[in-house]
């Protein structure tokens, strides 16, 4: 009788053992609506001041100039970045494997977590439409964003407990929102924070 070859039968059992994919599952406690809380956020327009002077841009300042979100507007291909920045609330709606973050205005992104950006062509990436790709790790959603105007966003979405005192329901839940944004014009990346509340 032949010896058993040992290393055959090792390679053979592994080429029948059925391959899995481990794949993080989604956190559904993000899902609902959730309202900025401002002395938890970061200011829009002291950020994007900072990144404009940091980068040697000209920037006006007047001592009595109390305007608010006096960074907003501009060309319509940078409106997904007014959205995340300066709107007060954010509703997300689970869609299928992907989430709909809808602002004012009925202004509506979908974050696709499908591996959608596996498979899309670059004439896509290209195209008149904001693009956005998500993935879980670690009950955090991350998502890289692919605005309009050839600019770039990574966002970490974090769910935080948050003590409510004494009561039956002692917590309550924060979203943090923490974004690396480089539009288009922009010379370098900046950081800014946004933190919600959730509504009942």
């Amino acid at each position: 009788m032949k010896p058993i070859n040992l290393s055959l039968c090792c390679l053979l059992l592994v080429a029948f053992v059925p391959f899995t994919t481990v794949v993080a599952q989604p956190n559904p406690g993000l899902a609902g609506q959730w309202r900025i809380n401002t002395s938890q956020s970061d200011d829009t327009d002291d950020e994007v001041e900072k990144a404009l002077k940091a980068s040697g841009s000209k920037v006006e300042t007047k001592w009595f100039d109390r305007r608010k979100e006096k960074y907003r507007g501009g060309p319509a291909d940078q409106e997904l970045y007014d959205r995340f920045s300066y709107d007060p609330v954010l509703t997300i709606t689970p869609q299928g494997d992907n989430y709909v973050f809808e602002y004012a205005d009925n202004f509506k992104s979908v974050v696709y977590t499908d591996n959608r950006s596996h498979t899309v062509s670059l004439n896509a990436l290209d195209a008149a439409e904001d693009f956005l790709e998500g993935q879980w790790k670690d009950g955090k959603l991350l998502v890289e964003m692919h605005p309009r105007d050839g600019g770039h966003v990574y966002v970490t979405y974090t769910l935080i407990d948050v003590s409510k005192g004494r009561g039956k329901d002692k917590t309550s839940k924060r979203l943090q929102a923490s974004f690396i944004i480089k539009p288009g014009t922009f010379m370098d990346e900046f950081k800014l924070k946004r933190v919600y509340d959730r509504q009942p």
